[in-house]
């Protein structure tokens, strides 16, 4: 368990060495935030900064760093290099800038920055882009607990209406209707921070049974440095696409304003916003070394993690919690493949009314006008929620990777025109341009082109934008020439 350990210290040692570095780069002051300048007890309300990192933590996190890291350990333990070193140096860096520069901005939603820094085309784009995710996320996190609801109760032989699948689906967006219009303080602020606490025990209780286990051995990445999975799909860029919020993930960046708009100085962002990254990363290692030591392999590839999969995120998750907690890690399960996509998916609609808010320049003072974005939203949602639930997973996870890559290219410019080092941006941004290009050019669900089409397209696409930034950023110089 040696690689395991080395992982884990190097996150550990990431959100203190590079994560200031971070933070020095884009030098945070004692300017008045916006939760101070502009509180209008909705959307911009002062909380402390515990509150802010837990609530920021499970904003993010949901189902992301659990089921994420055990579809990813079905390439085996080389998804541990992919999960420290993205949450270090693309996740962390992506979540704090997307914070920050919201916070700088009035507290304004991605869309919107991304449109300061990249121009009126892109901010149109995002718009469009940042609310379709928004409501399939916040959908996949609606259908899924609903189905599991009535898994359990058809379990203790109920029928009738509290098994039907329909109902549950209507009382979760019921529930996201009201959330996603009160204040943020009312039910998030206060509840949330405790399924953020059961989010970290849960984590911590699967890496002790799996450590006090003799049973279980976690396998290290130099004995197993190979393509583990079952069906042969390549590590590049699927094994990156699917970890996705255990690594780094474009959702969070529609996620992060929320927190920007209730924080007291800009100093806490380190912590809320590169910390909750790191935490999440540490999570998914877990769960990702969960899925490399419980289950057997065969012929060098992960079959019975495969197997376990095969029968849904809910029931992996119910089997891991089993084996290293027992009874205990029923309930704690419970709450982790129930409560906490529930609690994203109500983020998902609060975020997407806010986007429009700011498209539309709708105050959200009123009750009334807060309506008139909530109800077409749960509208939509619940249509949504009616599609086919792999097909919609499926295209939150490219459209996911791809939001990520547009945020580091905003943070970039910013850095550029603030003159300073972009590269702590612009590296994981072109790295995650190649990502995300060569699987919609070679995944199914996207053009299914061979990878020795889609690799070097990949590839070129992400020099490319590269190339463009670095014109974007000789073009003052030549102006002035």
């Amino acid at each position: 368990m040696i690689s395991f350990i080395i992982c884990l210290a190097l996150l550990i040692g990431g959100y203190f060495v590079y994560g200031k570095v971070v933070e020095n780069t884009f030098a945070p002051d004692d300017r008045e935030t916006p939760a101070v300048r502009i509180n209008d007890g909705v959307d911009y309300v002062v909380m402390p900064q515990w509150k802010l990192f837990l609530v920021q933590l499970l904003n993010i996190a949901g189902l992301g760093p659990i089921f994420g890291a055990m579809q990813g350990a079905l390439w085996g333990p080389v998804v541990f290099l992919w999960i420290t070193f993205g949450t270090i140096f693309a996740g962390g860096v992506h979540d704090y800038f997307s914070g920050m520069l919201s916070e700088r901005n009035d507290g304004a939603s991605i869309s919107e920055v991304c449109g300061i820094y990249l121009g009126n085309v892109m901010k149109n784009v995002m718009r469009v882009f940042s609310v379709v995710l928004l409501v399939m996320v916040g959908t996949v996190f609606a259908v899924g607990p609903a189905g599991l609801i009535v898994t359990l109760l058809g379990n203790k032989g109920i029928t009738g209406l509290l098994a039907n699948p329909e109902f549950w689906l209507w009382i979760i967006l019921l529930y996201y209707f009201i959330a996603t219009f009160i204040s943020i303080d009312k039910i998030i602020g206060r509840i949330y921070p405790l399924f953020g606490i059961c989010l970290i025990i849960m984590a911590l209780g699967v890496i002790i049974g799996i450590f006090t286990n003799p049973n279980y051995t976690i396998p290290e990445i130099w004995s197993h440095f190979t393509n583990m999975h079952p069906d042969g799909k390549p590590i590049w860029s699927f094994m990156f696409i699917t970890v996705a919020c255990g690594a780094i993930s474009g959702f969070h960046s529609t996620q992060s304003p929320l927190m920007a708009r209730c924080m007291k100085s800009e100093k806490q962002g380190h912590f809320v916003f590169y910390g909750a990254m790191v935490a999440e990363g540490v999570i998914a290692l877990i769960w990702a070394a969960a899925g490399c030591a419980l289950y057997k392999v065969t012929g060098g590839l992960n079959t019975g993690l495969s197997e376990v999969l095969a029968n849904g995120q809910s029931a992996a998750i119910y089997d891991v919690c089993i084996k290293t907690m027992g009874s205990i890690g029923v309930a704690l399960a419970m709450i982790g493949v129930i409560v906490c996509p529930i609690t994203s998916g109500d983020t998902a609609f609060r975020s997407a009314r806010l986007v429009l808010a700011d498209w539309f320049k709708i105050d959200q003072n009123k009750i009334q006008k807060r309506l008139i974005l909530c109800v077409p939203l749960l509208a939509v949602g619940a249509f949504v929620g009616h599609l086919d639930y792999a097909i919609v997973w499926r295209y939150f996870s490219w459209t996911n990777q791809t939001l990520a890559m547009i945020v580091l290219w905003t943070a970039s410019m910013y850095l550029f025109r603030e003159k300073k080092n972009y590269w702590i941006t612009a590296v994981p941004a072109t790295f995650m341009s190649a990502v995300s290009m060569t699987y919609f050019f070679c995944a199914d669900e996207c053009l299914g082109f061979p990878t020795a089409v889609a690799y070097p397209v990949g590839i070129i696409l992400a020099a490319l934008f590269l190339g463009i930034f670095i014109w974007a950023t000789r073009k003052p110089a030549r102006k002035q020439a």
